[in-house]
Formats: structure tokens, sequence, C-alpha cells
């Protein structure tokens, strides 16, 4: 039962309420409303009707937890995995809702961003991605220390470890159970790396403890030795999807000069350096040291390709005259300040990548404002289970 609120008084923390559940939102959560109060609902679907606890509360709305679903939608699911409930674990947030939906549901989230940050009407397919069943994907994992000694992972918007004794979307030979029954003194959170070659690695405090200290992945034709800390795509195919995406879009030829942006350790200069030939060129301009020193390495001896440590603003205009730019920014998005650099160099196309609809509608609207219209806007769920989403997208002159 709904605990009495007048109207107009602020809902608290513990109080439960009967709701409608309305829109998908940005964020990992669904829209609904008492006595006139928004509140972001997590375990819910739009449609249902739930009880709702009220987990936080500021002066603009409230969050809360679907503990009792009313009126259930017909894409909701039972959760594979025992922590994905509400007071469980953070780490998915869509495990009760079919994955046919939870794409639906990310199609809407990235039109809805595109719509109020980039004043743009898009229509976004976001495509599934093997596996179907939205398990075992995912070959980066970082677990904190809980107050057993155990690993877990935290809750919600909280500093709370749920200790947990294996993860459904982490990829099958972590072997997550064998990690879980070890009991782990201090706090220095554990990081497990596995790799399209096989290879696991378990560090902690940027310390080795199993496994190679330098990982091997491979990607179609392109093999990259990395640290098993620098940045490399959680998902298992998203190395070759995304790939097959940019590559695509780029339409790079013979001899073209292309600039890398955020280029990491080279995951999309390799596929570019090949297309462009060795009367090309790829600039490759990254700022995180430990990602720099891969590219050395896997670029070593490679004369089509140069490496620009540093950022991009300071960095891109050195390259002269680039014929298509790629970037794949962090997730709060490239700005006005590279935005402006990168149109001012003029490239016939720009490929972006982004992990975060948010940030490219904003940087979608910034293109636009510099005289770029875009012409392609896919998404790709490398995300399953959660509220996630990887897009690509391509601008090109007006």
């Amino acid at each position: 039962m709904d605990t009495a609120v007048p109207t107009g008084e602020r809902l608290e923390i513990g109080q439960q309420v009967t709701v409608d559940i309305e829109k998908i939102a940005h964020g990992g959560h669904c829209v609904a409303r008492f006595e006139g109060q928004v509140i972001f609902v997590r375990y819910g679907i739009p449609g249902e009707r739930a009880i709702v606890e009220i987990t936080g509360v500021n002066s603009k709305m409230a969050r809360g937890d679907a503990i009792s679903i009313l009126t259930p939608s017909e894409h909701r699911v039972t959760a594979p995995c025992q922590y994905a409930k509400p007071g469980g674990c953070g780490g998915c947030d869509f495990q009760h809702i079919d994955l046919a939906f939870q794409r639906e549901l990310k199609s809407q989230v990235i039109v809805e961003q595109f719509s109020r940050l980039g004043g743009l009407e898009v229509q976004c397919e976001v495509r599934e991605v093997e596996p179907s069943d939205g398990l075992h994907w995912r070959t980066r994992m970082d677990f904190a220390i809980g107050d057993t000694g155990r690993i877990g992972l935290f809750s919600n918007r909280t500093n709370e470890v749920v200790e947990v004794a294996d993860c459904l979307i982490a990829d099958n030979i972590m072997d997550i159970p064998s990690l879980a029954q070890r009991r782990w003194n201090g706090d220095d959170r554990i990081e497990v790396a596995s790799t399209s070659t096989g290879q696991v690695s378990v560090t902690r405090a940027g310390r080795s403890i199993s496994g190679p200290t330098q990982l091997v992945e491979k990607v179609d034709k392109f093999t990259y030795q990395i640290s098993p800390r620098s940045f490399w795509q959680a998902h298992k195919a998203a190395p070759a999807t995304l790939i097959a995406e940019v590559m695509s879009l780029l339409a790079v030829e013979q001899g073209e000069v292309v600039c890398d942006l955020y280029g990491g350790v080279g995951l999309f200069t390799a596929p570019i350096a090949a297309a462009v030939g060795a009367r090309g060129k790829v600039h490759l301009i990254e700022l995180d040291r430990r990602a720099i020193s891969d590219a050395q390495k896997i670029f070593k001896g490679a004369g089509n390709v140069e490496i620009h440590p540093g950022t991009v603003e300071s960095r891109l205009p050195k390259v002269s005259d680039p014929d298509v730019i790629l970037l794949d920014p962090p997730r709060n998005g490239a700005g006005e300040e590279v935005i402006t650099v990168m149109t001012r160099t003029h490239p016939r196309t720009i490929v972006y990548v982004s992990c975060d609809p948010a940030s490219l509608a904003r940087d979608a609207k910034l293109f636009l404002s510099m005289g770029y219209k875009m012409d392609s806007l896919v998404g790709f769920d490398l995300f399953p289970q959660t509220q996630h989403v990887e897009c690509v997208a391509r601008f090109i002159p007006a």
C-alpha cells in the first residue's frame, strides 16, 4: 500500500508508493510520477504498474527501485543472475527485460537524447551482437573487495560492495567462481582481463597476480600486444564489429592521410594503415602514457603510422590537411574546442565512435553549427543487460 503523502510533500527514503512507470530515461532507469514528483525507477519497464521503494531524494527528483510488479510488461523476464535485483549488484540494469526490447529501449534513449540535447530528429537501429543470450561477453572486469575479503561489485549509486560468487556477463575463461572463493586482504581492486587468444590476466594495484604481463589480442589479420591495464573494448565481438563499421564509413583510399583521435593502442590504426598503404599516413593521437607505450611497440617500424602523445586539441593542428578523421573519445565526448579544431582542417569525412548517446548528441549539434551534417547513425548492443550502448556516426560537409 502507498504510504500516505499529502500533495506536494517530499518523498522520503524508505517510503513505498504505487506508480505507473512511464518512458525509459538515459541512465538505466524509467520515469514515474507520484503526487507531481518525478521518480527515476530502476528494475521497472515502461507500461508497468509497480510498488516503488524510494532510495534517494534531492530537490529535483527522487530515485527508487521497483520492488513489486503489480502489472507486468510482456517484455519482463526472470533475471538470470541472482544479484540483478533491488539492493543487489549495480553492474546490470536490464536483466529483467528481454534482449530485443532492451535494444528497443536503447534506441528510444538515443532518439530522445538527440532530440533534447542535439536538436536533431533521428532514427537509430541498435543492432544485436553475439552472443545472442547477452551473457559471458565481457573481457574486462574490475572487482572491489567486500567486508569478508571476497570479491564483489558496487550496489547502484553506493559504495556498498555486494560480494558475488560469479558474474554472468564475464567471459567464462576468467573463471570468476575460483576468484570468488579466495579471501583478499586489503581493499585494492582486482582487475581481470581475458583475450581473444585465450589468455587470462589478474592484476591488483597495478601488480600482476597471475597470467601474462602483456596480452595478445587478435582481430582479423591484426595482432595487438598490450598491457592488461590499457583500454580495450570490453565486449568480445566489439573490436571486429566496430572495425567493420568504421572502415565501411571511412571509405579510405590508398595514399590518404587519416587522423585517429583518442586512438588508444591503435585498434583502428592498424586496419586504416593497411588501407591507406605505404603512400598514405595515419596519425594516432593519444594522451594516456600506457596506451602510447603499447602503440609504439605495436607500430614499431610502420612507416605510415605516426604516434602523437598529447591532447587532441594540441596535436591535431600539427597535422596538415587530413582527408578523413576518426575519433573515439571518452564518455564525456569531444567538446567544442576539439570539434572546432577538427572542422577547421576540412576533412571530407568524420567518423565518431561513442559510448554515450548524450555526449554524442551534444557534439553532433556542434558539428552542425560548424558546417557538417550527420548522414549515418547506428547503435550496437555491445553492453547487453546494461543501459550502455555504442554508437557510430558519420559527419560530412553540409
